[in-house]
């Protein structure tokens, strides 16, 4: 899906269109100049990026190059909702579908036979009938290089790739364009001369499994040369689900013990819907801070039974912040349920 969360956000403020917009931080509609948190761009509109604002930049950062960008804060279940309904609408026409997460996906074509490119602008089509969206495909022989597709002619792009057109359309492109291929490891690639996805393709397997470890040095090889064949997994377990939140400026545990404590219920409710939406009931339930040094740290516990129960995990969650040290201010705040069944196989087990 093209610049997604920003797109969702224009559906219901469609007289941005055409502003550099981004989505991120905790407040209402404003101008990114007047900001003054401590939030990070969740993800810009493609006006907003010809300004240089991108995904993980600071608020501040972006209020610097692009004063007049205007700010709205995330709204997670509205953009869950629609991915819903843009997955329900490629389902009816390719039900081979891998789920990458909120805004992507992986389609199996093959029955679709010779007319890939037809199929394609079908799924397009219902895409945006059912959305109101554009979304930007890649095809090609394998998931590694659909992927790189599907990224060359955003937004509302359609990139057919043939393995004829390796060199021509792959090989010049930044080594990282290769999903797979880091910040350390371009930058490691970058030292020993190595920037385009061309020449590393040119490297020798030997060579690049001396500097990298083995594995990884046969796999940036093959990976070079558009080679993968990982399968489409259409069914994929979760082993736990999980919330969270970073607060707008750091919540001292006594002091703003109210403003959190909120947080933290809302925090259980919403993750115990997901679970009763998605079908699953956990029988660990754990939190995570980071506190304002930036250190991370997470408990857990396990229950006597599974549950999708609100109550159950705040609870649960409560006795592991117990076990937690809380002299420092809190930036973020998350709960997560593990150990994951079907809530079917629960009830059938134990009634």
């Amino acid at each position: 899906m093209d610049a997604y969360y920003a797109s969702v956000e224009l559906l219901r403020h469609p007289e941005l269109r055409g502003a550099p917009l981004v989505i991120g931080g905790a407040r209402g509609l404003a101008r990114l100049a007047d900001y003054s948190g401590r939030g990070v761009i969740t993800t810009a509109t493609y006006e907003a990026r010809a300004f240089g604002l991108r995904s993980g930049m600071s608020l501040a950062r972006a209020a610097a190059l692009c004063p007049q960008a205007v700010l709205l804060p995330a709204d997670f279940d509205e953009y869950r909702r629609v991915s819903r309904l843009f997955k329900a609408a490629v389902a009816r026409i390719a039900p081979l579908i891998e789920d990458r997460g909120i805004d992507e996906i992986f389609i199996d074509l093959m029955a679709a036979g010779g007319a890939v490119r037809e199929a394609a602008l079908a799924i397009k089509a219902a895409v945006r009938e059912e959305t109101s969206l554009s979304c930007s495909i890649g095809v090609a022989p394998n998931k590694l290089l659909a992927k790189i597709a599907s990224e060359l002619d955003k937004p509302d792009g359609l990139t057919v790739l043939e393995p004829e057109d390796l060199a021509a359309r792959i090989w010049p492109l930044p080594a990282t364009r290769i999903n797979g291929i880091g910040p350390k490891a371009g930058e490691k690639l970058a030292a020993l001369g190595i920037r385009t996805i061309g020449e590393l393709a040119a490297a020798e397997p030997a060579w690049l499994m001396e500097r990298f470890s083995r594995n990884y040095g046969a796999w940036l090889h093959e990976a070079a040369h558009g080679r993968d064949e990982r399968p489409i997994v259409t069914e994929r377990e979760p082993k736990s689900l999980s919330r969270e939140t970073t607060f707008e400026r750091d919540l001292h545990p006594r002091h703003d013990r109210e403003t959190l404590s909120a947080a933290f219920t809302r925090l259980c409710e919403k993750l115990a819907e997901d679970l009763r939406r998605k079908g699953y009931r956990g029988r660990s339930v754990g939190i995570k801070l980071r506190y304002d040094n930036f250190r991370i740290l997470t408990r857990d516990r396990t229950l006597e039974s599974h549950t999708d129960d609100a109550g159950a995990i705040r609870r649960a969650a409560g006795e592991c912040l117990r076990r937690a040290p809380l002299e420092r201010r809190l930036r973020l705040l998350g709960v997560r349920v593990g150990a994951l069944v079907q809530a079917a196989e629960v009830t059938d087990l134990f009634g």
